[in-house]
């Protein structure tokens, strides 16, 4: 499906709010499903990704209820309750459902097989497979990528201390759930501290973890106390698309509530800061272990600025909308150490350089791990590629809406995190008054 979108002709105004935040529904239904007494999400993301997670747990014997859209109760048998699945495991697009349960059920010594979609299929698994290896753990793979099987072992798995080699929180997250299984103590040591959600979510269950400076450290579990409710706070990922349509459509003023504004996870916020963007968090506060806020945008002039690798663990899934910020910037934006971008949903270096530039020649230079984006240039219309990344979509939408509209090619993919944007857009373009 194509998707036109036109110039906004006035700023965004009012109140909005998000969907739920997608990295902590994942996690709040993995963990909700090793406790044995039922846990109630509310503001759950309902979305591809994160029922391909549900999907999963179902399958692994977790009982989960939808009493609407948004709030689901789970029911899980124990922290050792998870049973064998009969059928393969469809990860669907979601790196996070597959990256994690492979550690989960490494730890669980449960066999399983894993499949994917097409996009997923192509990205590498192996920085996940060689540490789980190196705790003992039996994964037959080709070439490090789907499909994959987790074959069941003689003993438990081992803990160890190991240095990852990149800031990744899927990485990290699957060894601490494969560490609540294993013998003694897993340390996980970051180079950059990557988003935290894993390890408030194992701490708010009982587990034993702890944080110092850059390493995480979990001990073996024999239980996990379930928490009666969680509250999945606004997805600051999502909100990212409305944050900088507001910073670049004059006449914006713009409140979106209930933003979950985890420390880890608020480098845009910093970045935007730095370019000289007008936001303010309001009315802070803490709820299930995570803090969330009302953040109030105003349009104002933004100047380019170096982003480096020191703080792409807070804001990686962020930046082709930071570069959508960099393209109205006066100066240019120099991003640096974001390799991983490459083996996301899409190549997105080359993604946004080869989308991009059909609204301005030679605005994006690529690079081996990043770009240069070149702030001021008159844009185009443009018909551009999403390349069937949700994040690419939403993007290019903002970036023809400031500018002077697009067509986005496979638009749908959206749906993976964000069913109700191009509605949420549409109703803010109509939107007369505060």
């Amino acid at each position: 499906m194509n998707k036109k979108i036109n110039k906004i002709q006035r700023g965004l105004v009012g109140k909005i709010t998000v969907p739920g935040d997608k990295s902590i529904s994942h996690r709040s239904v993995m963990l909700a499903a090793l406790g044995d007494s039922p846990v109630k999400i509310e503001n759950f993301l309902k979305a591809a990704d994160t029922l391909s997670t549900v999907g999963v747990m179902r399958e692994l014997g977790a009982k989960i209820e939808f009493s609407a859209d948004n709030i689901l109760t789970v029911k899980g048998n124990g922290l050792c309750g998870l049973k064998e699945p009969q059928n393969t495991l469809d990860a669907g697009n979601s790196g996070t459902t597959l990256r994690l349960l492979m550690g989960l059920l490494a730890g669980a010594n449960i066999s399983a097989n894993f499949i994917g979609d097409a996009s997923l299929s192509k990205r590498p698994m192996k920085r996940i497979t060689d540490p789980l290896a190196l705790m003992g753990a039996k994964i037959e793979t080709t070439d490090g990528k789907l499909p994959i099987k987790i074959l069941k072992t003689d003993k438990r798995l081992k803990g160890i201390e190991y240095k990852m080699p990149v800031a990744s929180a899927q990485l990290k997250s699957a060894l601490l759930l494969a560490g609540l299984f294993a013998e003694g103590e897993t340390k996980i040591i970051e180079p950059n501290i990557s988003r935290d959600h894993t390890e408030r979510m194992l701490a708010a269950f009982g587990a034993k973890i702890t944080r110092e400076n850059n390493g995480v450290t979990i001990k073996s579990a024999e239980k996990l106390s379930a928490p009666e409710n969680i509250f999945v706070p606004g997805d600051i990922s999502s909100a990212a698309y409305f944050i900088v349509a507001a910073l670049i459509i004059p006449g914006s003023d713009l409140i979106i509530e209930n933003i979950g504004v985890n420390p880890t996870r608020t480098g845009i916020i910093d970045i935007l800061k730095e370019m000289g963007a007008n936001i303010a968090l309001e009315n802070t506060r803490v709820i299930c272990g995570e803090e969330i806020a009302d953040i109030h945008i105003k349009y104002g002039e933004l100047k380019g600025v170096n982003i480096g690798r020191e703080i792409m663990g807070r804001l990686i899934d962020e930046i082709p909308i930071i570069a959508v910020a960099a393209a109205f910037a006066k100066g240019e934006t120099k991003i640096s150490g974001a390799e991983e971008l490459r083996v996301k949903e899409t190549d997105r270096i080359k993604a946004v350089a080869t989308s991009f530039n059909k609204f301005a020649e030679g605005m994006i230079t690529e690079t081996d791990d990043g770009m240069i984006i070149k702030g001021g240039l008159d844009l185009n219309y443009a018909t551009a590629d999403s390349f069937d990344d949700h994040r690419m979509a939403m993007s290019l939408a903002i970036l023809g809406a400031a500018a002077n509209g697009t067509e986005i090619i496979n638009a749908e993919c959206v749906n993976i995190s964000y069913p109700e944007f191009y509605a949420t857009l549409y109703e803010l373009n109509n939107r007369r008054t505060i």
